[in-house]
């Protein structure tokens, strides 16, 4: 890679240039269930007066998603910032994969094919049936099922969760044909064994979000696992037709779970010992808890009733904090020329700091998806260990020990560069207590109070930012009428997701510098910013700068 060249008109500042991300701390409506605006933050109100500020995208197509109207998360958020540019995540990612033929090279791919072969169990797809490309593609579906053929799979079963969300709402029938055609032709054709199995529609069944419906998550495990349901039918599409005689009006989404049966009324797919499952929509929001009902050893969320021993995969890593799943077909995006590996052939000193909740995102995740260093000699990462106590109990967390770990470590002299991270502002937001919220992001601006004023007194410079929004939406909000939601009691629905709010981004330090205006700036431009106050010039094909 070729080395940095210097700024042609900014020298940079003489101490250390800090990235703060305030992880969950987006830019909100400033109502009742904005916790950031609710929150005392004396530091942040006097920055927005102070510095020059402004807003940043940091969901949809800006950091990779498919889409805009797709959240953004951690992990694409600081492979962002890291990177310096944006990378195709989600949809985009698995479509490449399955045209270079990398998904078949994987491991998970490979173990999961591996397994029934050996077992004689089917081999299981569970996921969204539609074209919607939101949650998952009916084309990604039928490309695993012709290659398992191709493999020698004798059995295959499919779990299908109707849409009518993402695509017509009545529209299922179009999908459920294409489907049915790929299974029968590979039977007769071939002399297999491939079918579907069970499923519903996507509001009532499996593919719950935020632990708002833990009920949908049982009902489909239920189906899919045991292949228990009032609802039996003969083939997918009587299902679909007889659902919809059944419940005139209802559109797809929610029409109620159900599973195949044979000639003499068995469940045709039960998921047994020794078989394989892979979860097939990309997306993370609507597939976690499917895959925690599979993966966790601990889970009291429902009886699960006795749990089949499978070699379980998903698309995607829907969770990168908790790791779900542990397998996965799709690996994240190949990064190169980051912001720290620029740093260290630079030979300049860096530091990435945060507690264990978000110190993969620093380290990891900001290094393109790279867990050693590129230089230990030039390169400290610092964990400080996370509470194991709930976070709506501590929303504090770990700040104030970050804090002082890292003004320690600054005043060394030793650093160049820092990054750290707040974790305060999206785990405590995912809890859905807008209280324990408020608390969590006034922790952050308290040590913002501390942090701040011993890099400007080193001659350093800081950009205050953060990686997405989570507690500057504690409520959930109507999307037709944009009016906060209460349930049938009166009470506010608590919502527990990111948000697509755009993020701050404050300048300290570096007086005379002024931000340009760029109606498209993201997470991506944080990286050239942080190298023109570090006096370098941007890489070829970074995002732009955002000093004037």
């Amino acid at each position: 890679m070729e080395p940095l060249a210097r700024h042609e008109t900014f020298p940079g500042v003489s101490g250390p240039v800090v990235v703060v991300v305030m992880d969950g701390v987006g830019i909100g409506r400033g109502d009742e269930g904005d916790a950031v605006a609710l929150a005392r933050t004396p530091v942040l109100h006097h920055l927005r007066d102070t510095v020059p500020y402004r807003s940043l995208l940091a969901h949809g197509t800006a950091v990779g998603m498919p889409g805009d109207d797709d959240m953004g998360n951690s992990e694409v958020g600081h492979n962002a910032m890291g990177a310096g540019r944006v990378f195709d995540q989600g949809a985009k990612l698995v479509r490449g994969a399955i045209e270079s033929g990398r998904i078949w090279e994987g491991t998970a791919w490979r173990g999961a094919v591996g397994t029934v072969r050996q077992s004689g169990e089917p081999l299981h797809f569970i996921g969204l049936l539609s074209d919607g490309n939101v949650h998952s593609h009916i084309d990604h579906l039928i490309a695993m099922i012709e290659r398992a053929h191709e493999r020698g799979v004798h059995s295959v079963r499919v779990h299908v969760l109707l849409d009518g969300r993402d695509v017509a709402e009545t529209s299922a029938l179009e999908y459920v044909d294409k489907l049915e055609a790929v299974l029968g032709a590979i039977n007769e054709e071939h002399g297999r064994d491939y079918r579907v199995a069970s499923g519903g529609g996507r509001m009532t069944t499996t593919m719950d979000r935020y632990e708002a419906e833990w009920g949908m998550v049982e009902r489909g495990w239920n189906a899919h696992v045991h292949g228990r349901s009032d609802h039996r039918f003969p083939s997918l599409r009587a299902a679909v037709e007889g659902l919809r005689a059944e419940h005139p009006g209802v559109i797809d989404q929610n029409l109620p779970t159900f599973v195949i049966v044979d000639g003499a009324g068995k469940p045709v797919g039960p998921i047994r010992d020794g078989a394989a499952v892979i979860l097939f929509n990309f997306r993370g929001d609507r597939a976690i808890e499917i895959t925690r009902a599979f993966e966790q050893e601990r889970f009291t969320h429902f009886d699960r009733g006795p749990v089949p021993k499978v070699f379980y995969a998903g698309m995607m890593q829907y969770d990168g904090d908790l790791r779900l799943p542990s397998r996965f077909l799709v690996s994240p995006p190949t990064i190169d020329r980051t912001l720290g590996e620029y740093l260290a052939h630079a030979g300049v000193p860096q530091l990435a700091i945060s507690e264990t909740q978000k110190y993969g995102h620093v380290t990891y995740f900001w290094n393109g998806n790279r867990t050693e260093p590129f230089d230990a000699s030039t390169e400290t990462y610092v964990e400080i260990e996370s509470d194991v106590k709930p976070f709506e109990e501590r929303p504090w967390m770990k700040a104030a020990e970050i804090t002082d770990r890292l003004i320690q470590e600054l005043k060394t002299g030793r650093y160049r560069h820092a990054r750290v991270n707040y974790a305060n502002g999206d785990m405590v937001g995912h809890t859905g207590v807008r209280e324990s919220a408020i608390m969590a992001v006034e922790a952050v601006d308290l040590c913002l109070g501390r942090l701040l004023p011993v890099i400007t007194a080193l001659g350093g410079a800081a950009l205050v930012t953060a990686d997405h929004g989570n507690a500057d939406e504690m409520i959930e909000i109507d999307k037709k009428t944009k009016q906060l939601q209460r349930d049938a009691h009166g009470h506010y629905r608590p919502k527990t997701s990111h948000t697509l709010n755009k993020v701050p981004l404050y300048v300290v330090g570096a007086p005379g510098v002024k931000l340009v205006v760029n109606e498209h700036a993201g997470l991506a431009n944080l990286a050239a910013t942080t190298l023109q106050l570090l006096g370098y010039a941007a890489p070829e094909g970074y995002a732009p700068s955002l000093l004037a």
